[in-house]
């Protein structure tokens, strides 16, 4: 299959799409910008909402509004104002920002971190939960991103892109914490690494190839079975919706000869997205 190109280019580095069911509309974030945007396919008008310096991913609130990671902790939006509350911060070396998360089936939200060099090891894996308070869930990671849970919630699917690997970890529900790690799929994909991931209704996983201008998608035992080719290299994450629409950022890394990077794509895949869980909190 083949994407096509559903915006202008809107971001420097776009990631961390997700279908929002209650506001039936495809939201993601630039990150440098800080910046959250919202989309209804239908209209086609993006709305852009700036959170922070960095916005690194973004989830809805059960009660309305969203929760989003800004660089070194998470900030609210309040659902009739859109006033931006600022947790207090998590760290303060300046040198590591959160990147990508998303949200249990009992609603804490997790997200990790990376070096903004890249350095190994400097990133962990942090939960913000219904009360606000954070803990940290795992440590040594060096650019945490996709994360998602299985249908049943007791495990979850886990990219620590440099590992060129999607792990699944056991997951206790009532700690929210992670236990045994395993690989559930190796990418093979010369230089190209694991980025954002989504899960399907029917189990599947997609896989977004920083690198690789592609989104792959696994079967529930990790079987490659699709592939959605994009015109531009550095593809970050992609999400679904209940239609079978397959929604997926893009960055301008590559530079000017990889335009139209930083345009958001989609392509028609004929699978239900599994439904984006909400923050609690």
């Amino acid at each position: 299959m083949k994407a096509e190109q559903l915006t202008d280019v809107c971001t420097g580095h776009g990631e961390g799409p997700i279908w929002d069911a209650s506001a039936r509309c495809v939201r993601w974030v630039d990150i440098f910008r800080g910046d959250v945007l919202s989309m209804e396919p239908s209209v086609g008008d993006i709305e852009r909402l700036h959170i922070s310096n960095v916005a690194a991913a973004v989830r809805p609130r059960q009660a309305g509004g969203l929760v989003v990671a800004v660089e070194r902790g998470f900030a609210l939006v309040e659902a009739d104002t859109a006033r931006v509350v600022t947790l207090p911060e998590v760290w303060s070396d300046d040198r590591v920002r959160m990147n990508d998360g998303a949200c249990d089936p009992q609603g804490r939200f997790y997200c990790g971190s990376m070096a903004y060099d890249e350095t190994p090891g400097r990133g962990s894996l942090y939960r913000l939960d219904v009360d606000h308070a954070v803990a940290t869930v795992l440590t040594g990671v060096t650019i945490s991103n996709g994360l998602t849970w299985r249908a049943d919630g007791r495990s979850a699917l886990y990219v620590d892109s440099p590992t060129g690997r999607v792990d699944e970890f056991d997951f206790d529900a009532e700690s929210g914490t992670f236990g045994d790690r395993r690989p559930f799929v190796t990418v093979d994909a010369g230089d190209a690494v694991p980025d954002g991931i989504a899960l399907d209704a029917a189990g599947g996983v997609w896989v977004a190839l920083w690198g690789g201008a592609t989104v792959r998608r696994y079967d529930d035992r990790g079987v490659l079975d699709a592939e959605v080719e994009l015109p531009v290299r550095y593809v970050t994450a992609c999400a679904l919706d209940p239609a079978g629409h397959l929604y997926v950022t893009t960055s301008t890394s590559g530079g000017a000869e990889d335009a139209p990077a930083g345009a958001l794509f989609g392509a028609d895949v004929g699978v239900a997205g599994a439904p984006i869980r909400a923050f609690a909190g």
